[in-house]
């Protein structure tokens, strides 16, 4: 049996942001250069306000969240009232990943990442699985 340091930490907001780039800059082309315009948030838990638009009351329901307008629905006439931004929710990817017990933390970190950037880019289910093949 594997035993714990007790001096062992969680993986901390910076790693969980470390993992999140690691993913981007493994997409394949032509995915890459453009999610790397994507503000990234890495915070323990949505914010209240989020929470309550969505709602949703328990806040380890929600892992990441895309907050942009799909390119799918952009126009070159559109003036940015903000960036894009996926956030990654640690404290909630952490209780899956330990729930799940299958998966390592990178491949979890991934497969919330992915799922956000489909909705910012507009992917098909087929598009999403070759790029996360937690979707096949």
């Amino acid at each position: 049996m594997t035993q714990i340091s007790p001096d062992a930490i969680a993986p901390d907001l910076a790693l969980i942001e470390q993992m999140a780039h690691d993913t981007i800059a493994n997409l394949p082309d032509p995915w890459r250069a453009p999610a790397t315009a994507i503000r990234l948030r890495i915070e323990d838990f949505a914010p209240d306000d989020v929470l309550e638009a969505m709602d949703l009351h328990d806040p380890f329901e929600l892992t990441g969240l895309y907050d942009g307008i799909p390119l799918t629905e952009k126009s070159v006439m559109d003036q940015p009232l903000q960036p894009d931004v996926i956030w990654l929710f640690r404290r909630p990817m952490l209780d899956e990943w330990v729930d799940r017990g299958n998966v390592s933390l990178q491949e979890l970190v991934t497969h919330v990442l992915v799922h956000e950037l489909a909705h910012h880019f507009g992917w098909s289910d087929e598009e999403i699985a070759a790029i996360d093949p937690w979707w096949e």
